[in-house]
């Protein structure tokens, strides 16, 4: 290991026995805000201090370990116990370095997820609907809970749009990559001589502001219309104009929201939509700046960016920016995404690695 690397976490111990002495300070608990900082920060640099600390001894138990090499009698063991330590001393080296990594400080926070029918007229709409449910699937699978903002269906089933609140562990941090454009490839059910037809939707996943960090925005610029709900629902569909649309007039972003009885509760949730497209509108021009330089191996997000092919007929996932390929699509349209959503956050590791051993 690196010089370098073991200050970073000489200073991180010391650090952590800071922290430990602040929490050991009862008065702390009349800030609930700053407790609740700082007991965050004492778990991640606990962790990370722990993983040093395993680290260093196993480099005590090899320098100990090729000691008896020596010895006839201890010679065997010693060869054992040299291979383990050095084994473990290689994998906790490379978890130390990726722990160390740059976090995206919104990887904790509930997320927005929006998917749009692209090109491809009723198909894509009926697949809007399919990454909707794979969504969902894996919300479900991973305890989180959802919440649909705002939808607008199809004559023929799916969705022209539909947005959906999705909060849980790191939620944005494990789907922040599922933005850009999904391509299918299949026989469209309407399709009557068998011909396989291309259609795509984008999807968009935008970290829901933090309350302290929210946008705020000036009542000057915004247009808000009420209008009668459509879609099934009851009678209040056709009796209240309880939706929502506000419009953004400095740069024509939209939300909207007609899921709720309430015209108060359908604002705020058009609001929330509308604060999060605002804070990623500014996160993807300067992404895009960025880019300019440096094109990153996972790009930088935009609705245009093609990151995704689903073909049916072969039962295969393909995602263009890591060459995953995966034979498994019916287990991945129903929310096994698991092994997709690793890959692509093993390969943003791998990238974040090599720029820092580059600047090293």
């Amino acid at each position: 290991m690196k010089d370098s690397l073991r200050q970073q976490f000489d200073r991180l111990a010391f650090r952590l026995a800071e922290l430990d002495s602040l929490l050991a300070d009862g008065s702390l608990a009349a800030d609930i805000k700053r407790y609740r900082t700082l007991t965050k920060e004492q778990s991640e640099v606990a962790e990370l201090v722990g993983k040093y600390r395993q680290y260093t001894q196993r480099e005590a138990d090899l320098a100990e370990a090729r000691t008896l090499l020596e010895d006839p009698e201890m010679a065997e063991m010693a060869r054992e116990e040299i291979g383990a330590a050095e084994a473990d001393l290689a994998r906790l080296h490379e978890d130390l370095q990726v722990a160390l990594l740059p976090r995206d400080p919104d990887d904790g926070r509930p997320a927005f997820l929006e998917i749009r029918a692209g090109t491809g007229g009723d198909e894509s709409a009926l697949f809007a609907g399919d990454l909707a449910r794979m969504y969902l699937r894996f919300a479900e699978r991973q305890g989180w809970r959802t919440e649909i903002m705002s939808e607008s269906a199809s004559d023929l089933g799916g969705y022209k749009e539909l947005v959906v609140r999705v909060d849980g562990d790191a939620a944005y941090g494990r789907l922040k990559f599922e933005s850009g454009g999904h391509r299918v490839q299949r026989v469209p059910a309407t399709e009557s001589q068998g011909r396989i037809h291309t259609s795509a939707c984008t999807v968009a996943v935008m970290a829901e502001p933090d309350e302290a960090e929210e946008i705020q925005l000036n009542p000057a610029d915004l247009r808000i219309d009420t209008f009668r709900a459509s879609g099934a629902g009851g009678q209040h569909v056709n009796k209240t104009d309880s939706a929502i649309r506000i419009t953004h007039i400095p740069t024509g972003l939209v939300a909207e929201c007609q899921d709720d009885r309430s015209q108060h509760r359908n604002k705020a949730k058009a609001m929330a939509v509308l604060a999060a497209r605002l804070r990623e509108k500014d996160r993807s021009e300067r992404a895009a700046k960025e880019a300019a330089t440096r094109k990153g191996l996972i790009g930088s997000g935009d609705r245009s960016d093609r990151i995704r092919t689903y073909n049916f007929p072969q039962g295969r996932l393909t995602d263009h920016r890591i060459n995953l390929t995966l034979y498994k699509l019916d287990a991945i349209m129903n929310g096994d995404l698991e092994e997709v959503i690793a890959g692509l956050q093993a390969a943003q590791a791998a990238e974040q690695l090599a720029l820092l051993e580059g600047r090293a």
